[in-house]
Parts: structure tokens; sequence; C-alpha cells
């Protein structure tokens, strides 16, 4: 495939970025059409050789786009994934696939025996300091890796509407963590551990969720990853990471509003976090868009395709299952479920 045809699917916050990223970056990329329910004449006007629609199926069905990129809310993405994968387009979809396993599972092997590509929006994975820290690891520089904590907490809860709808912090948070701590380990979870409380608004109880998270994960040579979540940190967007082995440590810290640090007979002041995920994680959309891309042009395997999905999702029902039990819960028992 010399020349790559998509449309977009939905021109939201991250429609938006990915629609600049590829207009940008990607001369030979052509973005053919883009479906939002909230079309308009303006927005006609504001992107010049594009077709617009507020009907996704009109989109999908036009013979000349080669790729598909699903940037709609969660519940509508199996539909269009199956519906993408029957016009026979290449599809690239934010996480997660479905709230369902059995849907899940079956999405990632209808798409493997069309023969289509398909690559979830795990965008952590292609941080540049992630990326790095996995080189790393994969190269020995720390040896056998033991343990890998994983911080990850919002600046702030995000609507009540959005938590009602999102399918729990597991599958709609921490899922991106479960889904980095198999990327590091390049080792499959075994079992899972996970306690969640109610501590920042008495409406993400009443709306059925829970807003901070402790998770144990066991892998198969077992060995750890220990992941914390918190819908609401007061001082930005924490997102760290720190990868213990039988030769060192690798950490990495938060990318910082400033880099600027005051020194004076109070202390030693540096800048608050980023306080928005699309800034903290701006480069990493790129890198992705341009593996999703590479991939396309070339042939290659997707770097994140659907049995990813699938096992990331695994993780977060054994998670929900085992704060609502008490006990670890066994992988095994889970994927089952998917099948």
């Amino acid at each position: 495939m010399k020349q790559v045809n998509i449309a977009l699917l939905g021109m939201g916050r991250i429609g938006k970025i990915h629609f600049k990223n590829i207009q940008q970056n990607f001369p030979g990329i052509k973005i053919l059409a883009v479906a939002d329910p909230l079309y308009n004449e303006s927005q006609k006007e504001m992107y010049s050789n594009i077709f617009f629609s507020e009907n996704v199926d009109e989109v999908i069905a036009l013979p000349e786009v080669d790729a598909l990129l699903i940037c709609t809310p969660t519940s509508s993405h199996a539909d269009l994934i199956e519906k993408g994968i029957k016009k026979g387009k290449h599809i690239f979809c934010e996480k997660p696939m479905d709230l369902s396993l059995e849907r899940t599972a079956a999405l990632s092997l209808m798409a493997e025996n069309a023969g289509i590509k398909l690559m979830l929006g795990f965008n952590r994975r292609f941080d540049p300091d992630f990326m790095q820290a996995y080189k790393s690891v994969r190269a020995g520089a720390i040896g056998d890796v033991q343990i890998v904590k994983i911080t990850s907490r919002d600046p702030g809860l995000p609507p009540i509407d959005y938590i009602k709808n999102s399918g729990g912090l597991f599958m709609d948070m921490a899922i991106h963590d479960f889904d980095m701590a198999r990327y590091i380990m390049n080792k499959e979870v075994v079992e899972v551990f996970a306690k969640g409380l109610n501590v920042v608004d008495k409406a993400v109880g009443q709306a059925g969720d829970i807003d901070t998270a402790l998770t144990t994960l066991i892998f198969e040579d077992g060995s750890y990853a220990v992941i914390d979540n918190s819908r609401k940190a007061a001082y930005g967007y924490d997102q760290r990471l720190e990868i213990f082995g039988s030769g060192g440590m690798i950490k990495v810290e938060n990318n910082l509003l400033s880099q600027n640090i005051l020194y004076d007979e109070k202390g030693i002041h540096y800048a608050l976090p980023m306080d928005f995920f699309m800034d903290r994680y701006a480069r990493s959309y790129l890198n992705e868009m341009e593996l999703f891309i590479d991939a396309l042009l070339n042939d290659k395997e997707m770097p994140v395709g659907g049995s990813d999905a699938l096992k990331a999702t695994q993780i977060a029902y054994a998670a929900k299952s085992s704060m609502e039990t008490g006990r670890p819960v066994k992988l095994s028992e889970v994927e089952m479920k998917s099948k």
C-alpha cells in the first residue's frame, strides 16, 4: 500500500489531535473523510477537500478509504470496528474495543481472520521516556525485572455522566496501566488483587464507581507490578514509573510545566506536573500514529493489536472482580469468560 486514505470517525478532543498530527506530519497520508454527529457547514468550510458527514456508515462505505481512525465514544467502538472489518478497512481505535470480554475477543479474532490490521490506542507505550525505559529493560540494563511500580493519578474528576458510561476506573483509567505493565515486563499476568475506595467524591460511588485504587499484578514468573490510581491529585497529572531489577532501577518522573528550579532560604521549588493528559502525552499520540501509518505503508504488524486489547480488558475484569470479592482473581477465571 503506497498511498493511504484515512477516514476519521469522531472529531472530539482525541479526533482533533489525530487530525492535526496527520495533517502536519504525514504529507503522504490523506484524510479523505470525517464523520461526526455534530457535522455542520462551518466544519466543511474549515477543512477543504475533505468529505464531511454526520453518517458514519456513509463514510465507512467509501471505497477509496483504506483505514479508519475510530475516536468516537466507547459505546460505539465495537459496532464501528465490526463494520470496518466487513468493509475491508484497516483500523485504529481508541481503547477499549468494547466493555464486553466476549465481544472484544470476537472482534480481535474477526480482524485476524479477515487480514485486517487492527491497532488500539494504548498511547502511553509510545511516550518517549517510557519507550526508553522499555528499551533499557530489553537490553538488560537492570538485570531481571522483579517489581514494576506505576503511579497514575488524574488532576481532577471527569464529569459524573462520563463516569456512569465509562466502564469504571479499572476499564477506563487503569487499563492503560495494565497494558503498560505487560509492555514493560514482556510477560503475562496470571493473578490480580485489587482494592478500591471512594475518597474524592461521594457522587462517584453513587454512580457505581470508585475514584481510588491499588492493584497488584502477579506475572507468570512470580514477579510483580503495583499500580496506584486516583481520579484527583491536587498538584496535577501524576504519571510516574519505577522498574526495579536485580541489577538496578529505572525511574521515569513527571513531566513538569517548567524546568525552572528556584533555590532560596525556604527550600528548593519545582514547577507542578502538567495538568492535562493531552499535554502530557502529546508526543505519544504522534508516535503511535507514526507507527500505525508505518505498519500500513510497509505491511508490518501493529505494535498494539487486538490480543493486547483483550489481555488488558481481562486484567481490568479481574481487578474489578477482585475488588468486589475481596480475594485474588486468577486470569484463567476471566479468560474462560472470553471464550
